[in-house]
């Protein structure tokens, strides 16, 4: 692919803290999800982490990081947060929150600023692949950078790759 990776606010965030990561393109498949991404860029789909935006009851949007191939468990989280619900955000409204066309979000440089909360065992990969702020667009990095740049709370509540399947 010879085509020049796009500067996102994403990418300027990066840059801004001077991160350390490689940018990757791939051919974006409508509703493909991180099954996708890992296929084009030949990583296992644990290592692609879905930039998922949700509320709570009181509409409070809030970032959640997840390995592609595991899903929130929303009852844990909403638990967790002392929240009667956490349910993810309708396209429409996620993109008004974050700034980026749903499949394309990243979690840096997002239009409004939101608390974050990775899934603890992401801190266990050497390199994760998080979205660069467009469809088709992936950038990978230390785990530490991400947890450097957006400060997340660090969170247990993946329902895993083995129970999802």
């Amino acid at each position: 692919m010879s085509e020049k990776a796009p500067v996102t606010a994403a990418i300027r965030v990066l840059r801004q803290h001077k991160a350390v990561f490689t940018e990757h393109l791939y051919e974006y498949e409508e509703k493909g999800g991180t099954t996708v991404s890992a296929r084009e860029l030949g990583v296992p789909e644990h290592a692609v982490i879905k930039t998922l935006v949700m509320e709570d009851e009181d509409k409070h949007p809030l970032i959640v990081l997840m390995h592609g191939d595991c899903e929130v468990s929303t009852k844990n989280l909403a638990r967790h947060l002392h929240k009667k619900t956490i349910r993810p955000c309708a396209p429409d409204i996620a993109n008004k929150h974050s700034g980026y066309m749903v499949g394309g979000t990243s979690p840096f440089g997002t239009r409004k600023a939101m608390p974050v909360y990775m899934e603890k065992s992401i801190m266990a990969l050497d390199r994760i692949y998080l979205n660069g702020g467009k469809r088709g667009f992936l950038v990978a990095l230390a785990p530490q950078t991400a947890l450097d740049i957006l400060k997340p709370e660090l969170v247990e509540v993946a329902i895993g790759h083995d129970e999802a399947h």
